[in-house]
Order: C-alpha cells, then sequence, then structure tokens
C-alpha cells in the first residue's frame, strides 16, 4: 500500500478563541493534484500556512512520506520539509536577477545547470540576466514556478497562485505548470475558490466550508453528486424547487418526485441546474404532455433573454407561484418578453435534500 506523500490528521487552529480550522483530515499522493475549494474565510489558506511550517496548529499532527514533521512538540522548520510554495503575489526579490530567484533556494556553488534547465523548461531561459520588473505577469510566474521546482520539493503548496493573470493567460501557464509539476512527481495543494480552477486541475477536490471538510472526491462525482444544497449551489448556479415528503414522493407542479428515506412531512429543496431544464413552446394555452423521464410540465413567463456566448440564459416567471427560474440553452435562444413558454425537469439531474436553506 503506497504511503501518502501528504497526510494531515485532525488539524485545528483557532484565533481569537474563533476555530478556523476545524479537526481537518487530508492526504495527497505522489503526483496527485488535490484542491482545497471554498469560499473566502473557510481556513484554505490556513491550512496552507499550517503544513508550510508558517503557523503552528493547535492540535493534530502533520505527516510527509510517512515521517512526523509537526505536531505540537515536535516542529520540524519549514525550510526542512520539502515543501515548495507558490502564491499569487509570485513574491521575486526585485534586487535579483532571474538566474539568482531560481538559485535563491539552492545550497552548493555550481547551480547553474540546475537554473538553466529550469528556465528552459518554462520557456524562461533568455531572461536568465533580467530583473523582475522587466517582466510580464506571466513572466513573473514562470520564473515563480521555477524558483519553487529548484529544490526539488516532494509537495507544491499553491495559494491561488494564478489569479493575477488574465483569462487567457491564466489557462496557458495554469495547464504548463501543472504539466511540470506531474512530470516532476510531485504532489500538489492548491488553494482555490474558484470552482473551474478546481475542475481543470485537480484530480480531487475537497470541499471546505467553516473549517471543515465537507466532501471530498473526484471533479465529475463531487459535481455529480453533491453532498448538501450549499455544495450544488458553490459549483454552479440552481434552481432551487421547494415540496414537502409523503410517502417518499414530493409533489410540485412539475410532478412528482422521489425522496427516499426521507421522512413523511419532511420539507425539502429540489436543486437542478440551468442547463437542465428543458423548454417547450406554448400550444394556445398547451404544453407538451408528461413523460417519465421530464415529468409535467410547467408554464412561464419570459422577464429576460441574454445572449453569453456559448449559451443563451432565459429567466421565466413562473405561472404556480411567482417564483424565477433559469434556464440556460445552446447557442442563440432569445424569445422575447412576455413570451409564455413551458418547462420541463429532467428526474435524472435533480438532487433533493432537506430543507436547511443555503446558510
Amino acid at each position: 500500500m503506497q504511503i501518502p506523500r501528504l497526510e494531515i490528521r485532525d488539524i485545528v487552529k483557532s484565533f481569537d478563541g474563533r476555530v478556523i480550522v476545524d479537526h481537518l483530515n487530508l492526504t495527497v499522493m505522489p503526483g496527485q493534484v488535490t484542491c482545497l475549494l471554498g469560499p473566502s474565510g473557510c481556513g484554505k489558506s490556513t491550512t496552507l500556512r499550517i503544513i508550510a511550517g508558517v503557523e503552528m496548529q493547535d492540535s493534530g499532527t502533520i505527516h510527509v512520506d510517512g515521517q512526523l514533521v509537526c505536531d505540537t512538540v515536535h516542529r520540524v522548520p519549514p525550510e526542512g520539509r520539502s515543501i515548495g510554495l507558490m502564491f499569487q503575489d509570485f513574491a521575486l526579490f526585485p534586487h535579483l536577477t532571474v538566474a539568482q530567484n531560481v538559485a535563491f533556494g539552492l545550497h552548493g556553488k555550481d547551480n547553474r545547470p540546475r537554473v538553466e534547465s529550469l528556465l528552459t523548461r518554462v520557456g524562461m531561459l533568455r531572461y536568465i540576466d533580467s530583473y523582475p520588473h522587466q517582466l510580464s505577469g506571466g513572466e513573473q510566474q514562470r520564473v515563480a514556478l521555477a524558483r519553487a521546482l529548484a529544490p526539488k520539493p516532494k509537495i507544491m503548496l499553491m495559494d491561488e497562485p494564478f489569479s493575477g493573470l488574465d483569462d487567457r493567460l491564466r489557462d496557458e501557464i495554469r495547464d504548463e505548470t501543472l504539466e511540470i509539476l506531474k512530470d516532476e512527481g510531485t504532489a500538489v495543494l492548491l488553494v482555490t475558490h474558484e470552482p473551474g480552477e478546481a475542475m481543470r486541475m485537480a484530480d480531487e477536490i475537497a470541499l471546505m466550508r467553516d473549517g471543515q471538510i465537507v466532501q471530498r472526491g473526484a471533479p465529475y462525482n463531487i459535481y455529480n453528486a453533491p453532498v448538501d444544497l450549499q455544495a450544488a449551489a458553490f459549483f454552479s448556479d440552481i434552481n432551487v424547487i421547494h415540496g414537502n415528503v409523503q410517502g417518499a414522493l414530493t409533489d410540485t407542479p412539475f410532478g412528482q418526485f422521489l425522496a427516499p428515506g426521507v421522512p413523511d412531512g419532511t420539507d425539502v429543496d429540489i436543486a437542478i441546474r440551468p442547463q437542465h431544464l428543458k423548454i417547450d413552446f406554448d400550444r394556445g394555452g398547451r404544453g407538451p404532455s408528461p413523460t417519465a423521464q421530464d415529468g409535467t410540465a410547467a408554464r412561464g413567463v419570459v422577464q429576460r433573454a441574454r445572449f453569453m456566448g456559448a449559451s443563451s440564459l432565459i429567466e421565466f416567471r413562473m405561472d404556480f407561484d411567482g417564483s424565477v427560474l433559469r434556464a440556460t440553452v445552446p447557442s442563440v435562444f432569445l424569445p422575447k418578453p412576455g413570451t409564455p413558454l413551458w418547462i420541463m425537469i429532467r428526474r435524472d439531474r435533480c438532487f433533493v435534500f432537506p430543507h436547511k436553506g443555503m446558510g
């Protein structure tokens, strides 16, 4: 059985009596990219700082390749943990050249071959004698990656490292960075608040909320089987329809929904993403016939429609309760405000959760 490259056991950290990291457990295997994903203030960056040795946990342990590096008594200093760091501000030394920045964490006299090799790998060899202020943001990020890789760390910690770059450049450098880290066999723990970035980069996503990991899994699984309404809403816009369970079924204007295992009388939230609503035309006040897959159609009136590039977003005011539902459809579909249309909801794309609110 392979030993985790990084293992965090039951970490707790408080500031001024407020728990920021709450009994957190996490493992990252060699060559694996794990993403700590969550809203600002949920404890992601604090967790990274504890792993790096910048902050000290109140309790719990950190292990690298099965060896204890930190508990509340024993503590390996940050420079002895074989952990690389990449942050959004690049943190290059302005008075050092590119070569000197990359060589900063290396020991020994003849570092030039390693420096040149890394700069070649990130496409920055021609800037070896330049200074950071002479480089663009993307070029600085490539140098920061080379510097972080120079000591051959076993683990790379990345805190929103691409957020300072424009969208197109961000995608390019993110993919290049990931390829290099994979080739090096480095275990990567990436912190972000952007679900799209997590889905693009991670082998595994750990969704954080209020200092705890509420769900872990591969991007496909965590997106398609969210643990609760809040998790579903974090990954994309959702529509929520309310109901009450009787006999493991919930009656709604869209027909009945299964709610297995939910006690009778329980209020539930039925969540569905805008791309999974099915739109049909009004036929003299009548809609399409019910089907097993899509249930019963309910009528709504178009409030507005917007073209979003790859898709169109349509907002409906529903006849049955005046609520607003949003649908997205591929390409161009821009019905005029006031147009009556019928909406159906795919049963296999719905999530049914006991009602707790959005928190």
